[in-house]
Protein backbone atom coordinates (compact mmCIF):
# COMPACT_ATOMS: atom_id res chain seq x y z
CA UNK A 1 0.00 0.00 0.00
CA UNK A 2 1.09 3.58 -1.03
CA UNK A 3 1.49 5.80 2.30
CA UNK A 4 1.03 10.20 1.53
CA UNK A 5 1.96 11.55 4.74
CA UNK A 6 1.92 15.11 5.69
CA UNK A 7 0.76 17.14 2.61
CA UNK A 8 -2.10 18.96 1.30
CA UNK A 9 -4.14 18.68 -1.86
CA UNK A 10 -6.23 21.24 -3.72
CA UNK A 11 -7.97 22.29 -6.77
CA UNK A 12 -10.01 20.44 -9.02
CA UNK A 13 -10.15 16.14 -8.14
CA UNK A 14 -6.23 16.25 -7.50
CA UNK A 15 -6.12 12.30 -5.86
CA UNK A 16 -8.87 11.00 -8.51
CA UNK A 17 -8.14 7.57 -9.39
CA UNK A 18 -5.88 6.23 -6.87
CA UNK A 19 -5.57 2.88 -5.05
CA UNK A 20 -4.46 0.53 -2.58
CA UNK A 21 -3.00 4.61 -0.59
CA UNK A 22 -3.19 5.25 2.65
CA UNK A 23 -3.28 8.95 3.68
CA UNK A 24 -1.45 10.02 6.93
CA UNK A 25 -1.76 13.43 8.14
CA UNK A 26 -3.63 14.92 4.61
CA UNK A 27 -5.50 17.51 4.17
CA UNK A 28 -7.83 18.85 0.98
CA UNK A 29 -7.85 22.36 0.76
CA UNK A 30 -10.81 24.35 -0.96
CA UNK A 31 -11.92 22.75 -4.02
CA UNK A 32 -14.14 19.97 -4.97
CA UNK A 33 -14.20 16.04 -5.58
CA UNK A 34 -10.50 15.79 -3.85
CA UNK A 35 -10.34 11.91 -3.62
CA UNK A 36 -13.20 9.98 -6.38
CA UNK A 37 -13.64 7.00 -8.21
CA UNK A 38 -10.63 5.62 -5.93
CA UNK A 39 -10.43 1.70 -4.04
CA UNK A 40 -9.10 0.31 -0.78
CA UNK A 41 -8.34 3.49 0.72
CA UNK A 42 -7.14 4.79 4.27
CA UNK A 43 -7.22 7.57 5.70
CA UNK A 44 -5.98 8.43 8.98
CA UNK A 45 -5.83 12.10 11.02
CA UNK A 46 -6.79 14.01 7.98
CA UNK A 47 -8.67 16.84 7.33
CA UNK A 48 -11.42 17.60 4.82
CA UNK A 49 -12.30 21.38 3.91
CA UNK A 50 -13.40 21.57 0.33
CA UNK A 51 -16.99 20.27 -1.52
CA UNK A 52 -17.65 16.43 -2.22
CA UNK A 53 -13.69 14.93 -1.22
CA UNK A 54 -15.22 11.33 -1.21
CA UNK A 55 -17.52 9.87 -3.62
CA UNK A 56 -17.31 6.64 -5.51
CA UNK A 57 -14.92 5.00 -3.58
CA UNK A 58 -15.09 1.20 -3.48
CA UNK A 59 -13.30 -0.10 -0.49
CA UNK A 60 -12.48 2.23 2.62
CA UNK A 61 -10.90 2.96 6.62
CA UNK A 62 -11.47 6.48 7.28
CA UNK A 63 -9.97 7.17 11.13
CA UNK A 64 -9.42 10.12 13.22
CA UNK A 65 -10.52 12.95 10.51
CA UNK A 66 -12.66 15.57 10.38
CA UNK A 67 -14.84 17.00 7.91
CA UNK A 68 -15.20 21.34 7.81
CA UNK A 69 -18.60 22.85 7.42
CA UNK A 70 -17.35 22.96 3.75
CA UNK A 71 -17.18 19.50 2.83
CA UNK A 72 -20.61 19.05 2.49
CA UNK A 73 -22.20 15.86 0.63
CA UNK A 74 -18.61 14.40 1.76
CA UNK A 75 -19.18 10.45 1.37
CA UNK A 76 -21.51 9.22 -1.64
CA UNK A 77 -21.55 6.87 -3.98
CA UNK A 78 -19.02 4.66 -1.88
CA UNK A 79 -19.83 0.91 -0.63
CA UNK A 80 -17.87 -0.85 1.50
CA UNK A 81 -16.57 1.94 4.37
CA UNK A 82 -15.84 1.84 7.96
CA UNK A 83 -15.57 4.95 9.75
CA UNK A 84 -14.30 5.37 13.36
CA UNK A 85 -13.39 8.13 16.03
CA UNK A 86 -13.96 11.04 13.55
CA UNK A 87 -16.06 14.27 14.07
CA UNK A 88 -18.09 16.03 11.01
CA UNK A 89 -18.92 19.95 10.88
CA UNK A 90 -20.79 19.33 7.44
CA UNK A 91 -24.24 18.16 5.85
CA UNK A 92 -25.26 15.59 3.84
CA UNK A 93 -23.26 13.37 3.71
CA UNK A 94 -23.23 9.72 2.93
CA UNK A 95 -25.68 8.83 0.63
CA UNK A 96 -26.42 6.20 -2.51
CA UNK A 97 -24.03 4.01 -0.16
CA UNK A 98 -23.72 -0.23 0.90
CA UNK A 99 -22.10 -1.63 3.78
CA UNK A 100 -21.23 1.41 5.92
CA UNK A 101 -20.33 1.01 9.68
CA UNK A 102 -19.90 3.92 12.38
CA UNK A 103 -18.00 3.82 15.65
CA UNK A 104 -17.46 6.49 17.41
CA UNK A 105 -18.83 9.56 15.46
CA UNK A 106 -20.40 13.01 16.01
CA UNK A 107 -22.15 14.61 13.44
CA UNK A 108 -22.72 18.15 14.26
CA UNK A 109 -24.81 18.84 11.17
CA UNK A 110 -26.99 15.60 10.50
CA UNK A 111 -28.89 17.26 7.98
CA UNK A 112 -30.19 14.81 5.29
CA UNK A 113 -27.42 12.42 6.57
CA UNK A 114 -27.43 8.51 5.76
CA UNK A 115 -30.07 8.43 2.82
CA UNK A 116 -30.43 5.68 1.22
CA UNK A 117 -27.57 3.31 2.98
CA UNK A 118 -28.23 -0.51 2.59
CA UNK A 119 -25.95 -2.31 5.08
CA UNK A 120 -26.06 0.23 7.74
CA UNK A 121 -23.95 -0.39 11.16
CA UNK A 122 -24.13 2.12 13.58
CA UNK A 123 -22.34 2.54 17.44
CA UNK A 124 -21.91 5.03 19.61
CA UNK A 125 -22.89 7.72 17.24
CA UNK A 126 -24.11 11.23 18.22
CA UNK A 127 -26.70 13.35 15.49
CA UNK A 128 -27.19 16.71 16.24
CA UNK A 129 -29.48 19.37 14.15
CA UNK A 130 -30.98 19.00 11.03
CA UNK A 131 -33.21 17.26 9.26
CA UNK A 132 -34.63 13.65 7.78
CA UNK A 133 -31.47 11.29 8.54
CA UNK A 134 -31.45 7.85 7.65
CA UNK A 135 -34.15 8.29 4.64
CA UNK A 136 -34.87 5.29 2.81
CA UNK A 137 -31.75 3.35 4.61
CA UNK A 138 -32.53 -0.80 4.67
CA UNK A 139 -30.55 -3.31 6.67
CA UNK A 140 -29.28 -1.18 9.54
CA UNK A 141 -28.37 -2.07 12.87
CA UNK A 142 -28.20 0.60 16.12
CA UNK A 143 -26.61 0.20 19.13
CA UNK A 144 -25.41 3.57 20.62
CA UNK A 145 -27.28 6.53 19.33
CA UNK A 146 -27.87 10.14 20.47
CA UNK A 147 -29.54 12.04 18.16
CA UNK A 148 -31.91 15.27 18.48
CA UNK A 149 -32.45 15.92 14.77
CA UNK A 150 -35.82 16.01 13.16
CA UNK A 151 -37.75 13.19 11.02
CA UNK A 152 -35.33 10.41 11.78
CA UNK A 153 -35.71 7.32 10.27
CA UNK A 154 -38.49 7.19 7.32
CA UNK A 155 -39.59 4.91 4.72
CA UNK A 156 -36.65 2.45 6.51
CA UNK A 157 -36.55 -0.93 6.19
CA UNK A 158 -35.18 -3.91 8.44
CA UNK A 159 -33.91 -1.60 11.51
CA UNK A 160 -32.92 -2.80 14.43
CA UNK A 161 -31.89 -0.50 16.98
CA UNK A 162 -30.52 -0.60 20.92
CA UNK A 163 -29.28 2.02 23.72
CA UNK A 164 -30.48 5.00 21.31
CA UNK A 165 -31.63 8.17 23.18
CA UNK A 166 -33.61 10.36 20.07
CA UNK A 167 -35.40 13.43 20.56
CA UNK A 168 -37.25 14.09 17.47
CA UNK A 169 -40.58 14.47 15.61
CA UNK A 170 -42.55 12.42 12.63
CA UNK A 171 -39.89 9.35 13.42
CA UNK A 172 -39.96 5.83 11.94
CA UNK A 173 -42.92 7.01 9.56
CA UNK A 174 -44.14 4.28 6.91
CA UNK A 175 -40.92 2.35 8.20
CA UNK A 176 -41.35 -1.65 7.95
CA UNK A 177 -39.63 -4.46 10.18
CA UNK A 178 -38.35 -2.08 12.78
CA UNK A 179 -37.32 -3.63 16.18
CA UNK A 180 -36.22 -0.87 18.98
CA UNK A 181 -35.16 -2.40 22.26
CA UNK A 182 -33.99 0.35 25.61
CA UNK A 183 -34.23 3.08 24.23
CA UNK A 184 -36.18 6.09 24.92
CA UNK A 185 -38.30 7.92 21.83
CA UNK A 186 -39.28 11.90 22.52
CA UNK A 187 -41.12 13.07 20.00
CA UNK A 188 -44.79 13.31 18.54
CA UNK A 189 -46.63 11.15 16.05
CA UNK A 190 -44.21 8.23 16.75
CA UNK A 191 -44.40 5.79 13.73
CA UNK A 192 -47.22 6.72 11.77
CA UNK A 193 -48.29 5.03 8.92
CA UNK A 194 -45.59 2.04 10.05
CA UNK A 195 -45.46 -2.10 9.32
CA UNK A 196 -44.29 -4.64 11.92
CA UNK A 197 -42.82 -1.91 14.66
CA UNK A 198 -41.77 -3.42 18.06
CA UNK A 199 -40.45 -1.82 21.00
CA UNK A 200 -39.00 -3.78 23.68
CA UNK A 201 -38.12 -2.21 27.43
CA UNK A 202 -38.67 1.98 26.06
CA UNK A 203 -39.88 4.93 26.90
CA UNK A 204 -42.12 7.08 24.53
CA UNK A 205 -42.82 10.69 24.92
CA UNK A 206 -44.42 13.16 22.89
CA UNK A 207 -48.85 13.23 21.96
CA UNK A 208 -50.30 11.22 19.49
CA UNK A 209 -47.75 8.11 19.53
CA UNK A 210 -48.11 4.86 17.23
CA UNK A 211 -51.03 6.08 15.00
CA UNK A 212 -52.27 4.50 11.71
CA UNK A 213 -49.59 1.36 12.38
CA UNK A 214 -50.47 -2.37 10.89
CA UNK A 215 -48.43 -5.46 12.81
CA UNK A 216 -47.63 -2.69 15.79
CA UNK A 217 -46.10 -4.45 19.26
CA UNK A 218 -45.69 -3.29 22.28
CA UNK A 219 -43.18 -4.68 25.11
CA UNK A 220 -42.67 -3.87 28.54
CA UNK A 221 -42.46 -0.35 27.87
CA UNK A 222 -43.52 3.19 29.44
CA UNK A 223 -45.14 5.99 28.33
CA UNK A 224 -44.84 9.84 29.09
CA UNK A 225 -47.74 11.96 30.04
CA UNK A 226 -47.68 13.98 27.30
CA UNK A 227 -48.69 10.71 24.83
CA UNK A 228 -52.24 10.95 24.57
CA UNK A 229 -54.91 10.32 21.63
CA UNK A 230 -52.31 6.64 21.47
CA UNK A 231 -52.95 4.07 19.18
CA UNK A 232 -55.50 5.38 16.97
CA UNK A 233 -56.78 3.37 13.85
CA UNK A 234 -53.99 0.70 14.81
CA UNK A 235 -53.72 -3.35 14.66
CA UNK A 236 -51.22 -3.24 18.16
CA UNK A 237 -50.68 -5.70 21.14
CA UNK A 238 -49.44 -4.02 23.77
CA UNK A 239 -48.27 -4.34 27.20
CA UNK A 240 -47.56 -1.17 28.70
CA UNK A 241 -45.60 -0.25 31.96
CA UNK A 242 -47.21 2.10 34.58
CA UNK A 243 -49.87 4.48 33.43
CA UNK A 244 -50.64 5.96 29.96
CA UNK A 245 -52.93 8.91 29.49
CA UNK A 246 -54.97 8.22 26.58
CA UNK A 247 -55.67 5.40 24.45
CA UNK A 248 -57.91 6.62 21.32
CA UNK A 249 -59.46 4.48 18.80
CA UNK A 250 -57.57 1.73 18.16
CA UNK A 251 -58.47 -0.77 15.97
CA UNK A 252 -58.27 -4.23 16.79
CA UNK A 253 -55.82 -6.01 19.40
CA UNK A 254 -54.86 -6.41 22.65
CA UNK A 255 -53.43 -3.51 24.96
CA UNK A 256 -52.65 -3.98 28.81
CA UNK A 257 -51.70 -1.45 31.03
CA UNK A 258 -51.15 -1.14 34.91
CA UNK A 259 -53.41 1.84 34.64
CA UNK A 260 -55.19 4.08 31.84
CA UNK A 261 -56.27 7.40 32.14
CA UNK A 262 -58.68 7.82 29.42
CA UNK A 263 -59.98 5.55 26.64
CA UNK A 264 -61.64 7.34 23.63
CA UNK A 265 -63.86 5.44 21.26
CA UNK A 266 -66.51 7.75 19.01
CA UNK A 267 -68.37 7.75 15.99
CA UNK A 268 -64.76 7.62 13.78
CA UNK A 269 -63.61 4.58 15.21
CA UNK A 270 -62.68 1.99 12.49
CA UNK A 271 -63.83 -1.58 12.21
CA UNK A 272 -63.31 -4.22 13.07
CA UNK A 273 -63.52 -1.75 16.39
CA UNK A 274 -62.67 -5.12 18.42
CA UNK A 275 -59.12 -3.82 20.09
CA UNK A 276 -59.41 -5.48 23.80
CA UNK A 277 -58.11 -3.07 26.60
CA UNK A 278 -57.29 -4.05 30.02
CA UNK A 279 -56.20 -1.91 33.07
CA UNK A 280 -54.59 -4.09 35.43
CA UNK A 281 -54.91 -1.32 38.45
CA UNK A 282 -51.58 -2.85 40.39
Amino acid sequence: MTIIQNKSFGGERPLFGIKDTRLENVTITDGESGIKCCQNIEADGCRFIGKYPWWHVDGSLITNCYFEVGSRSAIWYSNNMTMRNCTIDAPKLFREMKDLTLENVIINDADETFWNIDGLRIKNVTLHDGTYPFMYCRNVYVDGLKSDSKYVFQYCKNVEIHNAHIVTKDSFWECENVTIYDSTIDGEYLAWHSKNVRLVNCHIAGEQPLCYAEGLVIENSSFDVACDRAFEDSNVQATIKGHITEIKNPRTGHISADSIGKITYDEFAKAPHDCVIEEKKI
